[in-house]
């Protein structure tokens, strides 16, 4: 595990730990913000993985609290995150979740992901 830094922003943060995630593994956006230390800031995950552009950061693993795809708008999207998880392997139901149970990640080493800069962000 890396290091705590605390000179890095949220979004970055966020994009370490979404980095961390396997391969046909998935987590929700609450559950990253809780990792984080900051439990209430599951939107801002939201805001992170759409500000991500796709570069290094696989966001399609990351889901909602149900197992779904949150697709907000956009109909493209959640149409390429679905295909992207399951070409890794997860599988959806009939109701378009996966079983968190099977495919939820826990990181071992939460400590190492705990954001403690202060979250500058309009909704905090």
């Amino acid at each position: 595990m890396r290091p705590k830094d605390t000179s890095i922003g949220f979004y970055e943060a966020v994009y370490r730990l979404v980095r961390d995630i396997p391969k046909g593994r998935v987590m929700t956006y609450g559950q990253i913000a809780t990792i984080l230390g900051v439990p209430r800031a599951a939107r801002a995950v939201g805001y992170a993985m759409r500000a991500s552009g796709e570069k290094d950061v696989p966001w399609q693993r990351v889901i909602n609290h149900q197992g779904g795809i949150s697709a907000r708008g956009d109909v493209e999207r959640p149409l390429l995150q679905r295909r992207l998880l399951e070409d890794e392997g997860v599988v959806f139901n009939e109701d378009d979740c996966c079983d968190l149970k099977k495919y939820r990640w826990e990181p071992k080493d939460l400590e190492a992901y705990v954001y403690e800069g202060n979250p500058e962000l309009p909704f905090f």
